[in-house]
């Protein structure tokens, strides 16, 4: 296995930190477009470091067949996932991301139908990765991602029958000296959060609601405790009913008011904008200066402290045919994270998820072909391997 990372923010450079310890890959080449933060992120000389413009298929297709690259890891914000996913197909490799193709809302009813959905233009060229005998391993990371594979393990090992999915994130994290600082790549999040929700239901297939809708209190596990989530845009909603059979799937985001106000105001003011629009005698898109106002993710693992934790609740009939309720769900404490990777938690969780599953491609515990969900292939290697790196995950009835 011959790797490839585009990417070496906060996520690729986690995910190359876990891939240090690590014996299953010949290479990994660690690219971004600025060369001294791939250089930063290479850690001994199975690594080795280089630019990419990421806007670019042709340039990842070159990049890919200079090195030989087997296996492609996305780990940039998904504006890049279409030039990506074609230049690794381009250049015979297969491929992963963490974050779909974009979505586009319906345009004369976006808070009730379906425009274009996240992933949609991956999936239409499904048949082409099966037809090359290729795989396209899509939203691999922790959600999407590990919340997928908890579902799977859910349908087939808890189970008899399953009402609903609901994916629930949740955190108590607090970045000290900061008075907005978000944990997570702020150009993603504006994207998942004020883009309309999608909701899947048996009946009615795929439809929308109003961004921040339908208010729940959920109680997170290992002392996080009661946090108000919220209807949110994300991939799981699109991926699950694919291939786990229930009758509803939903996501729902702990976001809490100032943070939800902060997206609310960002949206009146025009800033969510991905529209370039001129200053002075210079063309920049609203949200990117936005981004770039704010603290790089990567860089707040110091200044925060508390737990994130990623999870799927599951609802139905126990294997005996009694209601059943269990959450399943992962947390991680950021002061272990950054004690034992030097990556905050959120981004770490994140990387771990696509390192494992690259370790079982390697292996052949698991394999496809075509554009897949985490949730198409068997969960229980992925879950046993996930402990081995250090990771366990829980499960609590409720």
């Amino acid at each position: 296995m011959r790797l490839l990372i585009v990417g070496a923010g906060g996520v690729g450079s986690a995910a190359v930190r876990i891939l240090g310890r690590r014996s299953f890959f010949e290479t990994c080449v660690v690219a971004d477009y600025s060369l001294p933060r791939a250089q930063a992120a290479v850690i001994d000389d199975r690594f080795t470091a280089a630019r990419i413009d990421a806007s670019s298929a042709a340039a990842v297709e070159e990049l890919c067949r200079a090195h030989r690259i087997t296996h492609v890891l996305n780990a940039v914000d998904p504006r890049f996932v279409m030039p990506i996913f074609e230049g690794a197909f381009a250049a015979g490799a297969h491929y992963l991301d963490m974050a779909m193709s974009l979505s586009s809302p319906h345009p004369t009813a976006p808070y009730a139908q379906t425009g274009v959905k996240l992933g949609d233009e991956q999936f239409a060229a499904a048949a082409t990765w099966e037809a090359a005998d290729r795989l396209a391993l899509v939203g691999i990371g922790v959600e999407p991602g590990l919340s997928d594979v908890f579902a799977r393990y859910a349908a087939d090992e808890l189970f008899s029958e399953v009402h609903e999915v609901g994916v629930r994130d949740g955190a108590n994290l607090v970045v000290d000296g900061y008075d907005f600082a978000p944990s997570f790549s702020i150009w993603t999040t504006i994207e998942e959060c004020l883009n309309p929700p999608v909701v899947w239901e048996r009946d009615r297939g795929w439809f929308t609601t109003a961004p921040f809708s339908e208010p729940e209190v959920f109680d997170f596990p290992e002392g996080i405790g009661p946090v108000e989530c919220v209807n949110v845009e994300h991939e799981e909603v699109l991926l699950i009913p694919r291939w786990v059979d229930c009758r509803r799937v939903t996501f729902k985001y702990g976001l809490g008011d100032e943070f939800i106000d902060v997206l609310k105001t960002l949206h009146k003011l025009g800033l969510d904008s991905t529209r370039k629009v001129r200053v002075g005698g210079v063309e920049v898109a609203p949200r990117d200066v936005v981004a770039a106002c704010l603290p790089d993710p990567a860089g707040l693992g110091d200044r925060m402290r508390g737990k994130t934790c990623a999870g799927t609740l599951v609802t139905g009939l126990d294997k005996s045919g009694a209601p059943r309720s269990t959450y399943l769900y992962h947390v991680v404490d950021n002061a272990w994270s950054m004690a034992e990777y030097g990556s905050q938690a959120v981004v770490w969780q994140t990387a771990i998820n696509p390192v494992v599953a690259l370790e079982l491609l390697a292996s052949g515990a698991w394999e496809g072909r075509g554009v897949l969900g985490p949730e198409a292939l068997p969960p229980k290697p992925f879950l046993e391997l996930l402990t081995e790196y250090g990771s366990p995950w829980g499960m609590q009835e409720k």
